[in-house]
């Protein structure tokens, strides 16, 4: 007969922390591939400081304070407008009217000013009308359900004509002093403006519940609804904030030319702003966005246009490189959502 033994039960396993399993993200490769992906910044970042370098050794007297100073202005208001845009195209709306937003609200505070009220006030004032600008825009897109694009590309001519109508078609002389010197007059404080800003509304959209709520509404506008966000509440608090942010964007650019003018700003400086927002890492189709990218894809077309111009070469190429770049830059985010979701998955 067969004497049958006994099944031992399976050792158990040894005491200590189990073994690591290799992956392939533990090199160094992986690992800077995953902070590339899950940072929309970073990608930005590295070409902003590639382009940096590379005219600094390239193009004569391109790290100079003078120039460097050029650099700023150039950079400013494009990224103050990026930021006002991110905070829309993350909500899933779009406003091409901030750059007649721009244009009006120092001849808001010219007005105001020549009647009596003290500049500090007349700057407060100008930003409260391109506020309310920025309420019509978003009660008309919410409550009739016209679309954005159509809403604000209406507003943007409308305002066109309202400017040149209050100015007479001329240009203003700027205030001068201390308050013109903190609004935009001094060197680099327009830029330190955008910087201060980006801060600011990074931790709006990043840390506060109204981003989260910004977020939710363009991402999933009809799961956001079921949750009990109030989506159109959010949507028109985010076309104020934006055409505030314009209207601040014009006073600092007036103050820093010393003169108001009527034409200044409009569709070349909000595309501009779109351009780098989108460059930054903003997603187009909402509830996705990123404002220092936007800052960063502001110091970009910045730096490209300056270094251009030293080079000697003309405006219609650096347009051409503009629209070449929107465009890679939308491949390559489309391209990085794709890679984020493998690697999320594996």
């Amino acid at each position: 007969m067969l004497q049958e033994r006994a099944v031992e039960p399976p050792a158990d396993p040894p005491l200590g922390p189990p073994a690591e399993r290799p992956t392939a993200r533990v090199g160094v490769g992986w690992r800077a591939l995953d902070v590339v992906t899950r940072r929309r910044e970073a990608s930005i970042a590295v070409v902003a400081i590639v382009l940096f370098g590379y005219f600094a050794v390239s193009a004569t007297n391109f790290t100079t304070e003078n120039n460097l100073r050029v650099i700023t202005q150039f950079t400013a208001p494009v990224a103050i407008l990026a930021m006002a845009q991110v905070m829309l195209l993350v909500a899933g709306e779009i406003d091409l009217s901030l750059g007649h937003i721009y244009a009006m609200a120092p001849f808001i505070l010219h007005a105001a000013h020549e009647a009596g009220v003290p500049l500090a006030i007349a700057a407060v004032l100008a930003v409260a009308g391109a506020s309310l600008v920025g309420l019509a825009n978003g009660l008309i897109t919410v409550l009739t359900g016209v679309p954005s694009f159509i809403t604000t590309l209406g507003m943007l001519f409308f305002l066109n004509g309202f400017t040149l109508t209050i100015s007479d078609g001329f240009p203003k002389p700027a205030p001068k002093g201390t308050v013109a010197d903190v609004l935009g007059g001094a060197d680099f404080s327009g830029f330190w403006w955008a910087v201060g800003l980006a801060v600011a509304l990074h931790l709006l959209l990043s840390s506060t519940r109204w981003g989260i709520y910004t977020v939710a509404t363009g991402g999933n506008p009809i799961g956001a609804r079921e949750a009990g966000i109030a989506t159109k509440r959010i949507k028109v608090g985010n076309f104020m904030l934006a055409a505030a942010l314009a209207g601040l964007t014009g006073l600092l650019e007036g103050f820093r030319i010393t003169s108001f003018e009527p034409l200044a700003g409009g569709a070349p400086v909000m595309f501009q702003g779109v351009a780098a927002a989108v460059i930054g890492g903003t997603a187009l189709a909402g509830g996705s966005g990123t404002v220092i990218g936007a800052l960063l894809g502001a110091v970009v077309l910045g730096t490209l246009r300056d270094g251009l111009t030293i080079k000697g070469i003309s405006s219609f190429t650096f347009n051409m490189i503009l629209g070449v770049a929107i465009i890679a830059s939308m491949v390559l985010n489309v391209a990085a959502n794709r890679l984020r979701l493998r690697m999320r998955q594996t």
